[in-house]
């Protein structure tokens, strides 16, 4: 069974995830764009790629870059955009 960051930090004692963890992740990523390619990557396995392709053909995904056939997440919009998606 996994234990989650929620988990993990209830145990702790704190009630609540740390509304910084989506900064956190930018922060330890390195560079202003995430290639859809390492959304996974990113976000520990939370997102996969094929999910934000559907997102994005509905035009409910976070702003995206197109460089030819390649598309990219601007780090602050897409942390912008998981906030917003997350539950408490």
């Amino acid at each position: 069974m996994k234990i989650g960051l929620e988990t993990k930090l209830k145990a702790k004692g704190e009630n609540k995830v740390s509304k910084d963890i989506f900064q956190e992740m930018a922060d330890r990523w390195g560079s202003e764009l995430v290639a859809r390619t390492q959304i996974e990557r990113f976000t520990g396995g939370l997102l996969s790629a094929k999910y934000l392709a559907n997102l994005d053909s509905d035009g409910t995904g976070p702003v995206r870059v197109k460089c030819g056939r390649k598309v990219g997440y601007p780090i602050k919009s897409l942390v912008a955009w998981l906030r917003q998606r997350s539950s408490k």
